[in-house]
């Protein structure tokens, strides 16, 4: 009897679905880009390795600058801490110091700037889950010898040498020449800015010797497993103090990161977003719901005569509010499905043009959730009204 009567006024019930078409639109389209943007950002950050800590000097977040300022201060790390942290760890797998420096590239004619330039060690492929393309990378007789190689990002390999090999070809960077070994895979960028498929990596001697001969140095250290994450940070702490010989009553003078400090930062902000965008994108479900709790008054006075008649031959009360209360769910839920699939379609064009945008089943659910909830709230009153008429004043009714 409730679908019925949603067939037989066509046109109000179309009309009244709007709102919560406009408001499950906003609500799932919100949704969809805060899931797509999570997803971007950890992809972003599996570049770095979800098992790899990276030692320096200061913390990748800081929260003022007195702190950054603090920082500064503190003992620049040196590839000597890095050496003896090697000797000492008994929980890594792999240990990498690296030095990094923006330069100028050039290969015949051609020249690419602001090139991240990564002096490191054979480990450097262990610590950052990188694969190659093409060649090979560093090797120990590399990072110990004094031939002058390289190994390039996949994009600068492509910009600088278009078309041909880079293998064997030599680049120079502030006029010393270094031999192409290898290209690796492509990487992404990180956090949508740090691109590192335009980069050279080489041996951080030569770095040492060519580049700058006092960097401060970044050591990753892979850990074992993920199992023993918190043991291995906990290790590496206590080396780390032995190593700089601080005192028991001295803090730390250096800084353990991990990505997971970013996802941290990063979910606690989208959860805020969330939930304003959440209040505000529900205010259109709101008008919506008003919308349709005016439509089903209406229909409660068209009729009434019904109500009379189904009363008088044994209708309860509950008969009575369950048929309204359907009938509104069905209108709601109806606006919900066409609302799911106007942000289905804007959806792939965001993904196609714009950024990724996700749209989970979660999303799916909770939107038809709410849908059948703003029509259970929205329908009560008018199906309560209804439920409570008097079957002879009803039946008098024209």
């Amino acid at each position: 009897m409730s679908w019925n009567a949603v067939r037989a006024n066509k046109m109000r019930s179309a009309l009244a679905t709007m709102g919560i078409v406009i408001g499950i639109v906003t609500v799932t389209l919100m949704g969809a880009a805060i899931n797509g943007l999570n997803q971007a950002f950890v992809q972003s950050l599996s570049a770095m390795g979800g098992d790899t800590f990276f030692v320096s000097r200061s913390s990748w977040l800081i929260n003022s600058y007195d702190d950054w300022f603090k920082m500064q201060k503190r003992r620049p790390i040196r590839p000597e801490d890095a050496d003896a942290l090697a000797r000492q760890l008994t929980l890594a797998s792999a240990i990498d110091p690296a030095a990094y420096e923006n330069e100028t590239v050039k290969y015949k004619t051609l020249s690419a700037d602001g090139v991240t330039i990564a002096g490191t060690t054979p480990d450097n492929l262990l610590t950052t889950g990188a694969s190659m393309a093409q060649g090979r990378f560093l090797t120990a007789a590399d990072a110990e010898g004094s031939q002058p190689v390289c190994v390039l990002g996949s994009e600068l390999a492509t910009n600088l040498f278009r078309g041909e090999s880079p293998l064997g070809k030599r680049i120079k960077i502030q006029d010393q020449s270094f031999q192409v070994v290898g290209v690796l895979q492509k990487r992404g960028s990180l956090f949508g800015e740090l691109n590192l498929d335009v980069r050279v990596i080489i041996p951080l001697r030569e770095f040492l010797a060519e580049i700058w001969s006092q960097p401060d140095i970044t050591i990753e250290v892979k850990a074992n497993g993920l199992a023993q994450l918190d043991e291995t940070r906990e290790e590496l702490r206590q080396v780390m103090r032995r190593i700089r010989h601080l005192r028991p009553d001295e803090p730390d003078d250096f800084a353990i990161n991990q990505q997971d400090q970013f996802v941290d930062l990063f979910h606690k902000e989208t959860q805020t977003i969330a939930i304003i965008g959440l209040f505000v994108t529900s205010l259109s479900l709101f008008v919506g719901g008003i919308g349709i709790m005016n439509i089903m008054f209406v229909s409660v006075v068209e009729r009434t005569r019904e109500i009379g008649v189904r009363k008088a031959i044994g209708a309860k009360r509950r008969n009575i509010l369950l048929q309204f209360l359907i009938e509104a769910a069905c209108i709601c839920l109806m606006g919900g499905i066409i609302g799911l699939s106007i942000a289905w379609l804007i959806t792939l064009l965001v993904t196609h043009f714009l950024f990724t945008a996700t749209m989970s089943l979660n999303i799916v659910i909770i939107a038809l959730l709410m849908s059948l909830l703003t029509g259970v709230i929205s329908g009560f009153l008018p199906a309560w009204r209804a439920a409570r008429m008097d079957p002879v004043e009803a039946l008098r009714s024209e």
